[in-house]
């Protein structure tokens, strides 16, 4: 090496304290000709992976470090030197983390030394080691700090940032150097890349200290000299210590550890004494293949088990698999819900070792989409999971086999996007909160994509060109865009180790109780070679174990596994499209492809589930399949070679395996080819990579004289997949639970509807719509009391559904579980007998007894909030004597419809427009649309349950309004939503005129007009599933 090695940077992973990602530092470096730089985050590795892998890129040696706040306060910056020093200081910070707080935590020095052994500590900058104010408790840190590391592992670090004061600092650490006989290295603290970074930095440093940039005062820095520097800059700045650069250069020369040698392994599976990992998993896989397949195994079965055994057992991925299989084994006997999804349902493996419930033999499923030979990352099983509870379970069993260093959820980095982003730069501009709100209620909804422009929106919002800070917000929004703004955790990835997961990343505390998170994510854990086991949860695994549980409850059992696949009324149920509350297939667009697609068979429920997602769409394959499908349009193949690949899919490519059998017929790909593309159309951050395997399938077209137009339909449809396509796979695991939510809807309805209630928030409609759902497939419903219902929702004997006590807002669920248990040991037998033994509380009793909980202890809704306030402790004086009954009058219907909503989100009483019907008398009611002739002007009216605006849909916003007899659907053009943004947006019932429109059983209005329709009374409406 020669020249300078920069010893002491930050990005911005050191959330707040750096203003640059570290693929732009080390980009930056290469830039700038030095040979290495060391990433030194505050407290944590967040950064050292994608410094790593950025390394590769730009050429430089990615040198790793750490900043660590001491319990004194002081910052101490370490580099490793060697694999020890680097699982050691990764213990340490682990240790440190786990005994603190979120956001604090401190390294003891009496712990320090234990974990020194390869590790280098500089002294660092002003709230280092050394503060010349302050010297004798400084030389007293510089002690431990040599005791800890020994001489020969302690450098005096050295700043120039051209400040007033900044020689008397320098001649006090020169003289600490000269006493203790210790070098000096010069540094530059870099806290980003470039000098324009600056401005981010001081907002950073207003977001941490909770102030502005006008009152932020000496927190900011002086000037905006913490940049990377060239060496020729640094010797300038030390032309009269040229040592102290010649010192960083034999410092890096030290620190030979690279996260190449991170030593990380995966678990091995504990097998029967004298039998290997790969012994017992052929074993076991054969014996679940004879359960699955039967006990004649076919020769296409057979051979595909011994291809992928062979694969898995030569890569080492045995373990893996075991592991896995096991916790489906431990799900099974804990009564927990799990169906293996992903990539693994294309292994006649993992299907017969019970993870997966898909045959790949029989569906023809590309197993190189899930392994191949070529494939350097490991596998990818994701495991669905009941939401809630017991998917905790599942995950507490994980930490309870490795413990707490053992295992751990990958981090999810979450970044400032463009309303966060302007937020805190609003506040350091002192921007006012109108216009902050303003300026976030101007992005575009949902996936569609944001087209206003950045000066325009910043107008609109109040920021006019004529603002003084109008410039600085758009350049500093445009530079902040992007950046880290804190660590959250990944949603079910859980990475594991052999060992102590702790000497391979840090670990700290999450959020959630329980919970220990990694400071990597789940890409630069994979960039690592660190192995993932994506625990996801779903609502409506909940929902429907909750449901099969309710069905054994009532002596109505179902056995999923067996449900027929070929049941006509479920088939009648998804072509009429009355999917509301089932999975996957209950979305507007779901709802508006499935009367033209008429599923006739499970592999119809496959491709719709597929076919409503952007790659689909914006490679233009829905409409040439569902035409095909309806025999309106010739079934033909792009090339004659495609036809066994593409024959399930009528010629029409919808699905990410498709395009990798394409790539291996039409292009001669190979498998480790395959898993390039495979990795570009999974791999949504890279432009760069999905543009460069594409250029080399092209070439390789080319080569084998595949026609021009054939390559470029080809290259269209991978570009489309690059977008959102599926695979096959993932929609076969989704299928089976679709099939099976529709199944249950149609034959064992009140029991499911119980169990979606009881689970929800989820899916796209509120409580309110689900129970209207209900009513119309003739599910009687009952409403909350406290002499009747639960905590939860349950089916009574005649099969009506009472709602339980867990859906009224305002009563806490200690409450709520405690009446509920009350009454169930002994029937209320009065209102004083309820507050006697449940202790409820004077607010929650308000709330019960406005919904009319409390009916059957009082008259009515009044009655019941007149007497609770009369005190019933014999020790308290009466506000007034008690009657038989109060002066109130009942409440009028409105009234009870407002507190039901109010309360509860949801109504046992009539629909709020059966009240408003008078006041559109020309609107025509949901059911009564199909009779409507096409072309016809219409008016629709009813409450907003659902607004959407697909990033496929040109702009198209669908409204979905629902009245006493059902649902309504609108679709308006961009530039009507535009005209009439605030009208849509924010009013809660609608009146839509326009013409009605038919087309293969699907029905809808082309919006021509739109006004509120006011609701009586106003505070009526159930919540609306808005752009998601």
């Amino acid at each position: 090496m020669s020249g300078y090695v920069e010893l002491h940077a930050r990005s911005a992973l050191s959330f707040l304290r750096g203003a640059s990602r570290p693929e732009e530092l080390s980009a930056q470096a290469a830039a700038l000709k030095l040979p290495a730089m060391a990433l030194c985050d505050r407290d944590g590795l967040y950064g050292a992976a994608r410094h790593h892998v950025a390394a590769r890129d730009t050429g430089i040696e990615p040198l790793i470090g750490a900043e660590l706040t001491m319990e004194d306060g002081c910052i101490l910056p370490v580099l490793v030197a060697t694999r020890n020093g680097y699982r050691n200081l990764s213990r340490l910070i682990t240790e440190a983390k786990l005994r603190g707080t979120k956001t604090e935590c401190a390294v003891r020095w009496d712990e320090l030394p234990a974990y020194a052994s390869g590790l280098l500590a500089l002294t660092g900058e002003s709230d280092g080691l050394l503060q010349h104010r302050a010297a004798k408790a400084s030389e007293a840190r510089l002690e431990k700090a040599l005791a800890a590391f020994g001489q020969d592992n302690v450098y005096v670090e050295v700043q120039r940032h051209l400040l007033r004061g900044e020689e008397r600092r320098q001649q006090y650490l020169e003289a600490v150097a000269a006493r203790c006989r210790l070098p000096i290295v010069a540094t530059n603290g870099v806290m980003y890349h470039e000098p324009a970074r600056r401005g981010v930095q001081d907002v950073f440093t207003c977001i941490r200290h909770h102030t502005s940039l006008s009152k932020a005062g000496r927190l900011l820095s002086a000037n905006g000299e913490r940049f990377l520097k060239a060496p020729e800059e640094m010797r300038r700045l030390f032309a009269d210590h040229p040592e102290y650069l010649e010192n960083t250069l034999r410092v890096a020369e030290r620190l030979e550890f690279r996260l190449n040698d991170l030593g990380y392994e995966f678990p091995k599976y504990p097998v029967p004494e004298g039998e290997t990992m790969e012994a017992f998993l052929r074993r076991t896989t054969m014996e679940g293949a004879r359960r699955q397949y039967g006990s004649g195994l076919s020769e296409k079965v057979r051979r595909q088990l011994e291809f992928e055994l062979d694969l898995i057992c030569r890569l080492g991925f045995a373990g893996y698999f075991l592991i896995v299989w096991d916790l489906v084994n431990y799900c099974r006997e804990h009564d927990i819900l799990v169906q293996g999804r992903g990539s693994a349902a294309n292994s006649a493996v993992c299907y017969s070792l019970g993870i997966t419930v898909c045959d790949p033999v029989g569906a023809n499923l590309l197993f190189e989409r899930f392994l191949s030979e070529g494939r350097t990352s490991w596998p990818d099983i994701d495991l669905d999971l009941p939401s809630g509870t017991r998917r905790e379970q599942v995950i507490q069993e994980v930490y309870q086999r490795y413990g707490k260093h053992g295992a751990a959820m990958t981090a999810n980095v979450i970044t400032y996007r463009g309303r966060s982003a302007m937020r805190e730069i609003g506040k350091a501009l002192e921007f006012s909160e109108s216009t902050l709100k303003r300026f976030s209620s101007l992005f575009a909804n949902g996936d569609f994509p944001h087209t206003l422009d950045l000066e325009s929106q910043l107008e609109r919002s109040g920021v006019g060109r004529n603002n003084p800070h109008a410039r600085t917000a758009a350049l500093l929004y445009e530079q902040m865009k992007g950046l880290p703004r804190h660590l959250g955790q990944h949603s079910g990835g859980m990475i594991i180790c052999q060992g102590a997961l702790s000497s391979v990343v840090p670990l700290e505390n999450a959020s959630m109780p329980g919970r220990v998170v990694a400071q990597w994510d789940k890409d630069d854990c994979e960039d690592m070679g660190i192995i993932k086991v994506d625990l996801l949860g779903l609502g409506m695994m909940s929902a429907m174990q909750d449901t099969l549980a309710i069905c054994s409850e009532r002596n109505r059992p179902v056995d999923l596994a067996h449900l027929p696949k070929d049941d006509p009324a479920v088939y009648d149920l998804l072509q009429r499209a009355d999917t509301i509350g089932t999975f996957q297939v209950e979305s507007r667009a779901q709802m508006a492809t499935l009367p033209r697609l008429k599923p006739e068979n499970f592999y119809d429920i496959v491709v719709q589930v597929a076919i409503i997602r952007p790659g689909p769409i914006q490679g233009n394959m829905v409409n040439p399949f569902l035409a095909r499908k309806a025999g309106e349009e010739e079934v033909t193949y792009i090339d004659p070679k495609l036809k066994p690949v593409l024959k399930r899919t009528l010629g029409v490519p919808l699905f990410q395996e498709q395009l990798l059998k394409i790539a291996m017929v039409m292009a001669d790909f190979s498998g480790s080819e395959a898993e390039e593309l495979r990795r570009a159309l999974s791999f949504h951050r890279s432009q760069e990579r999905m543009d460069k395997v594409c250029v080399k399938l092209r070439t390789a077209m080319e080569c084998k004289g595949v026609k021009p137009d054939v390559r470029d339909q080809l290259i269209q449809a991978v570009q489309s997949f690059a977008v959102y396509g599926f695979p096959e796979s993932h929609a076969i695991s989704f299928a089976t639970i679709a099939y099976a939510s529709c199944w249950l809807k149609v034959h064992r309805a009140p029991e499911f509807y119980c169990g979606l209630l009881n689970n929800m928030p989820m899916g796209f409609y509120s409580e309110n719509t689900l129970l209207q759902d209900a009513r119309q497939r003739g599910v009687r419903v009952r409403p909350i009391s406290v002499l009747e219902s639960g905590w939860l929702c349950r089916v009574d004997e005649d099969g009506a559904l009472r709602l339980g006590l867990c859906m009224v807002r305002g009563v806490p669920a200690e409450t709520g579980q405690r009446i509920a248990d009350e009454n169930a040991r002994a029937r209320f037998t009065s209102l004083k007998d309820l507050r006697a033994r449940a202790h409820p509380g004077t607010p929650a009793l308000r709330v019960l007894a406005r919904i009319g909980a409390l009916n059957g202890l009082v008259a009515h809704r009044r009655d019941g909030l007149w007497k609770i306030e009369i005190p019933f402790s014999p020790d308290e004086l009466p506000l007034f004597e008690e009657a038989e009954s109060s002066p109130l009058e009942a409440m009028s219907p409105e009234e009870r419809l407002t507190m039901d909503f109010a309360d509860t989100r949801v109504t046992t009483g009539p629909h709020p427009m059966r009240l408003l019907r008078d006041q559109v008398p020309d609107a025509v009611p949901a059911t009564d649309l199909p009779v409507c002739p096409a072309n016809e002007e219409v008016e629709i009216a009813g409450m907003v349950i659902c607004r959407q605006r697909p990033g496929t849909g040109k702009g198209v916003v669908f409204v979905s309004l629902e009245d006493e007899t059902g649902i309504a659907n609108a679709i308006l053009h961009a530039t009507f939503f535009e005209k009439n943004r605030l009208v849509v947006t924010q009013e809660r019932f609608l009146r839509i005129r326009g013409k009605l429109q038919r087309h293969k059983g699907v029905i809808h209005v082309l919006a021509s007009a739109v006004e509120k329709l006011v609701a009586r009374p106003p505070e009526v409406a159930a919540s609306s599933h808005d752009f998601h």
